[in-house]
């Protein structure tokens, strides 16, 4: 499914304005709408992401999840290429994390 065939709201940067409308199909959806095949790696970093946000009440940046996650630093940029910290966070819907350009 599309972001579109699931009608989610998205900000001008592509962030879901209401988190509550994330599920495993909308990062499907998101993922596909930056060009993202997600695999079990990418889905250890959003379960990572989801968990460390709810816990820490702010999304994780990028040094926490490549600490954090299991998944080292040159693996984030290959999984989540041009910005792995923005689109991991936009991905797992939760809003861009401070100091993300």
């Amino acid at each position: 499914m599309t972001v579109q065939e699931l009608n989610l709201q998205l900000n001008d940067e592509g962030f879901l304005v209401d988190g509550d409308q994330w599920s495993p199909e909308a990062a499907e959806a998101l993922a596909e709408a930056e060009g993202i095949s997600l695999n079990d790696k990418h889905w250890n970093v959003i379960t990572f992401c989801r968990e460390d946000a709810a816990q820490q009440g702010t999304p994780p940046g990028l040094r926490r999840i490549s600490k954090l996650s299991g998944v080292n630093m040159k693996e984030l940029y290959q999984l989540f290429p041009k910005g792995p910290g923005k689109l991991a966070a936009k991905i797992s819907g939760l809003p861009k994390p401070q100091g993300c350009i």
